[in-house]
């Protein structure tokens, strides 16, 4: 066997190197450029808490509808912020309209390390819950509590997007004293920091309009039963008898009223004016008269009506102010270019948009700025907007073209005393 020369040998395998190098060098001139790594969403998370269930629930899941459309709305818009593309999620949470079961959601909402909160929908849910919040640097901003305490304690980051109950209490007081010229006013509340804090609002306004408090019963948010309370009312013969409170209560208060033969007519505060009070009373609500912290659900703009209806069906009360809301704490997130609480919630001062409700600002105290408050009357078993209140001025309320409202009533007289009220994409929910 011949063997090769060692010479030749060397040469053949420095040949072969130098073929092995030249492909490698071919393959890498060859290969495309990396690309820039694409930066990791930002999964952020903004709750919503109100009661899911119990008897105002359809109140609460209409707040969370107004949340659940903002965040879907966002996410379709694939905002950037701080560098990196943002997915918003909503994790709901069901506090019964119970203050100490709304401080247990809030703090596991805080051990979640949400980055905002909108609600609660009562006030009495809402004050203690806030400070749990607050010490862990969290905004709230809820789009329905009306006691003013929620935003005089000097907490930075507690907010509204509704009025307050010492502006409703005046416009809906005024209004029964100066359009339905009541002379004698029977007050009842049911004693939670909402219902008892309007009705003594109500109260200081009518008594400062020189109109006569006749009693200022009270009884609870759980009462079913009013025969006792009303027999004591009917022997008063009331020209109007005001009720602070939700419709939970109202609407059988006012239907057991009329068993009872009185004839004054019934006025509420937000909380119980709603359509639901023309189920809870049947025609008994027929001609009530009721006040809401903001605008009506027919004047929300255009574009949040057309959107929340294709998705959710009707508005039931407050689910404009609740979207609003929602829409400040992303609107402030934008300024700051962050979603760290920290960073955005002082921004929440700043925000000015114009929302479903309105322009949407805040004063020093975390209120809206200029809220308007509405008095409304039931009729044909729809709580119809028929004035609105501003800086202590009344005017008749006139429906948008969009808005899918009645007709605007005049004010009912008092009555004589006896003897002699395409479906969109949804968020994602985390529960």
């Amino acid at each position: 066997m011949n063997r090769p020369q060692p010479l030749a040998l060397a040469l053949a395998v420095t040949a072969a190197l130098g073929l092995a190098a030249c492909g490698k060098k071919e393959e890498q001139a060859q290969a495309p450029a990396p690309q820039p790594a694409t930066p990791a969403v930002l999964t952020v998370t903004i709750a919503h808490a109100g009661p899911l269930t119990g008897s105002i629930a359809h109140l609460g899941k209409d707040d969370e509808n107004g949340v659940h459309l903002a965040i879907d709305q966002a996410n379709e818009k694939h905002l950037t912020i701080g560098g990196k593309p943002v997915k918003f999620v909503m994790d709901s949470e069901d506090d019964q309209a119970d203050p100490a079961t709304g401080t247990t959601v809030a703090q596991k909402l805080v051990d979640a390390k949400v980055a905002a909160v909108i609600g609660h929908l009562n006030s009495g849910v809402s004050i203690p819950a806030s400070e749990i919040y607050a010490k862990a640097g969290i905004p709230m901003i809820s789009g329905s509590a009306t006691n003013p305490t929620l935003t005089e304690r000097g907490l930075k980051t507690v907010f509204r997007t509704v009025g307050r109950d010492d502006q409703q209490g005046p416009a809906i007081a005024s209004y029964i004293a100066h359009e339905l010229k009541a002379k004698k006013v029977a007050i009842v509340d049911d004693k939670t920091a909402y219902g008892q804090g309007l009705a003594d609002e109500v109260e200081k306004t009518l008594k400062a309009d020189k109109v006569r408090v006749l009693a200022h019963e009270h009884t609870t948010d759980k009462e079913t039963d009013f025969k006792a309370l009303l027999t004591k009312v009917k022997s008063e013969r009331p020209d109007v008898v005001f009720h602070g409170g939700m419709d939970a209560t109202g609407g059988p208060m006012l239907k057991q009223a009329r068993e009872l033969g009185i004839k004054a007519i019934f006025a509420f505060g937000d909380g119980a004016c709603t359509d639901e009070m023309a189920k809870l009373a049947g025609k008994s609500a027929e001609g009530m008269v009721c006040s809401q912290a903001g605008l009506p659900r027919e004047a929300a703009s255009k574009e949040f009506v057309d959107a929340f209806t294709k998705q959710y069906g009707e508005i039931k009360q407050y689910a404009p102010y609740f979207y609003d809301a929602t829409n400040a704490v992303i609107e402030a997130m934008k300024m700051a270019d962050s979603t760290d609480p920290a960073k955005f919630a002082p921004d929440l001062f700043k925000v000015s948009f114009n929302g479903a409700t309105g322009k949407v600002e805040f004063d020093d105290k975390g209120d809206r700025k200029d809220a308007e408050m509405t008095i409304f009357k039931m009729e044909n078993g729809r709580v119809t907007p028929i004035a609105i209140v501003k800086n202590g001025q009344t005017t008749p309320f006139v429906p948008a073209a969009s808005a899918p409202a009645a007709p605007a009533a005049a004010p009912a007289a008092a009555p004589k005393e006896e003897g002699n009220k395409g479906e969109a994409k949804p968020a994602e929910k985390k529960k």
